[in-house]
Formats: C-alpha cells, structure tokens, sequence
C-alpha cells in the first residue's frame, strides 16, 4: 500500500494517490539553498489550461512575476475529490503583500500555492498548508482562477516594491 509523508496508508483510487503524492514532491521541490537571495513562488494548479486567453493572461503575469521572484507553475492531473472550503481566510491585495513580506522577513525562502480543480482538493493535501487562502465565497472556473492569483501574486510583489501598478 502506498503511504503518506506521516507513514499512514493512502485511500482513495489511484488518481486521487498520485495527486497527492505529486503535490506532496512539488511542496519539496521548492526548498531552495542557503545563498539565493531571489525569493521562489510556485502555484500548483489542477488541471491544465486548454483556452487559448487564459493561457495568454497567465503566460503574461508569468512573465511579469519574473522580475520580482522565480516562479515555476506545476499541473496535476484531476480527479473528483470532496471539496470542503472552511477554514480558509479572505485577504485584501495589501493583506497578501503583508503576508508575503511577513513570511519573507521571518527566512523562508519559498512559498506554494495550491489551486484546485472543480472537483476539489483532497483534505490530506489542506491539512499540510500553513495558510488557507480564500479569494471569495464566490464561485469561479478554477481555469480563471489561475489567472487571478498570478495577477494577485503580482500585484502583491508590485506593492512591495512600491511601484504604480497597485494603485
């Protein structure tokens, strides 16, 4: 049987275990050594883009985020997952630049984010996050979803460097 990182055994069907197995190694992947000053964003999306302007809108704030910080954007596969919002947090653009800068300046290196797919996040995967993170108690396609955050990701590291963009 396959386990988890606290040794218990997995449940689920298949799908459901290699998201999270892969969630579970992109979480470490971004570890980043002593000595590289450039923080590292990683957004973890389920499901890959297939309209042709969502693709652009997140290729260009991709792009943009690039001058503050090194980003890599990992896609999972999906799977049907119970999806259970509580617990999650709402912060404003300057609420998440705060956040940012607090995790920053307390040493670490990284952060992750995790965008789920329609059919939800799997509870073992929220249970490893340090923060839930609500845009809204809205509904939105999570392919939009990943265009909001990146702009919002943006947006954040923009307010920190005090530059025009937030206004």
């Amino acid at each position: 049987a396959r386990r988890c990182y606290n040794g218990r055994k997995l449940k689920g069907n298949p799908a459901q275990r290699k998201v999270f197995a892969e969630s579970r190694g992109a979480a470490r992947k971004i570890g980043m050594t002593e000595g590289n000053a450039m923080f590292h964003i990683t957004l973890i999306t389920v499901g890959k883009l297939k309209e042709r302007y969502y693709a652009a809108a997140a290729d260009e704030y991709i792009r943009r985020l690039g001058a503050y910080c090194k980003f890599e954007l990992i896609e999972l596969p999906e799977c049907r997952l119970p999806d259970d919002p509580n617990g999650t947090q709402e912060l404003s653009s300057e609420g998440l630049a705060e956040r940012l800068q607090a995790e920053k300046l307390n040493g670490r290196s990284a952060a992750c984010f995790l965008i789920g797919s329609s059919f939800g996040i799997d509870a073992r995967i929220k249970r490893m996050a340090d923060f839930r993170l609500s845009f809204s108690k809205m509904t939105f396609p999570h392919h939009l979803m990943r265009v909001m955050a990146l702009e919002q990701l943006y947006r954040a590291e923009s307010i920190l460097a005090g530059t025009k963009y937030h206004k």
